[in-house]
């Protein structure tokens, strides 16, 4: 394919992104950090709480889960959209790392006034969680972790999705995928994510699956897969110097994370920390046990894991 083609492709993947933009709107409020414009929501009163998604998906993936109105009823919860998911962005000047995510969200946290939050992660979003704790200047009631990779595990996902990243030909490739199976993937991705139980009628019905598949999102996905590996190779030695309280949550039906590989050889890793594995669910957990999540997070607001 000529460039013409390339450029015709760009154009009219642009094009579908403006219209997805269009007809799901943002749902809360944007604040610019070291030149990335970061989408986020607020709700409640009380001690801070801070939602960090996984990989794919945004801040409506914790709305339909219940679990923002539920934390909102005692605390500030801030749910973020990480970069270059939702409608935040992901600037090409940097590489996107657990570290360099973590940096910028400590920046963010000054800027909204969020003071020492418990930090909730899932998947991905346990990795950044993981990486804020590691800094020294980041100040933490506490971590609560779900279904997260922690150790650089072998993924034959790594070597398909990988290329998706890579400037010109990945742009291209993205902007085929988008429009002709990027939604048929994202719902089988979906429909893995949740296995062993069916996706629930709430998370159809507001999360935006359109905002996932344009090629800007595209991009980020494909780039959080290239990194994970790396991503929990660079941060697995600070485990064991965490020195605040940490709540591992994991479902023993996942189909995305070995929870013995990951979940249980963090909980013997982290000196504080507290493990519970929920049986007959798999990595959206907090889709199916947002109360015990909620719990975990009162526990860290007074000051000790559950």
């Amino acid at each position: 394919m000529g460039l013409a083609g390339l450029a015709g492709l760009w154009i009219r993947g642009y094009r579908r992104a403006r219209r997805v933009d269009r007809d799901n709107p943002p749902i809360g409020r944007f604040v610019d950090v070291d030149g990335v414009r970061l989408h986020y929501i607020e709700r409640g009163t009380g001690t801070p709480v801070v939602l960090l998604h996984g990989n794919g998906a945004a801040v409506e993936d914790f709305t339909s889960a219940g679990l923002v109105d539920l934390l909102a009823r005692g605390h500030r919860v801030v749910a973020i959209d990480r970069p270059g998911f939702g409608y935040s962005d992901r600037p090409r000047d940097r590489s996107w790392t657990a570290e360099t995510q973590a940096e910028l969200l400590e920046r963010a946290f000054a800027q909204l006034g969020v003071d020492r939050p418990v930090v909730v992660g899932h998947s991905w979003g346990a990795l950044v969680a993981l990486a804020l704790a590691a800094r020294a200047r980041t100040d933490l009631r506490g971590l609560v972790l779900i279904a997260g990779y922690y150790y650089p595990v072998r993924r034959a996902d790594v070597a398909m999705v990988a290329p998706l990243a890579l400037p010109i030909v990945g742009d291209a490739a993205r902007a085929v995928l988008g429009p002709l199976i990027g939604r048929m993937a994202a719902r089988w991705l979906v429909a893995k994510a949740f296995a062993p139980n069916a996706i629930p009628g709430r998370f159809s019905r507001e999360f935006p699956i359109a905002l996932s598949v344009r090629p800007s999102a595209l991009r980020a996905c494909a780039e959080e897969t290239a990194l994970m590996i790396p991503a929990a190779a660079a941060l697995q030695n600070s485990y064991r110097r965490l020195a605040l309280p940490v709540t591992i949550l994991a479902g023993a039906e996942d189909h995305l994370v070995e929870t013995e590989r990951h979940a249980v050889r963090l909980h013997r890793d982290v000196p504080h920390s507290r493990l519970h594995v929920f049986a007959g669910v798999g990595h959206m957990l907090h889709h199916f046990v947002p109360e015990h999540v909620a719990a975990a997070v009162e526990s860290m607001s007074r000051g000790a894991p559950i």
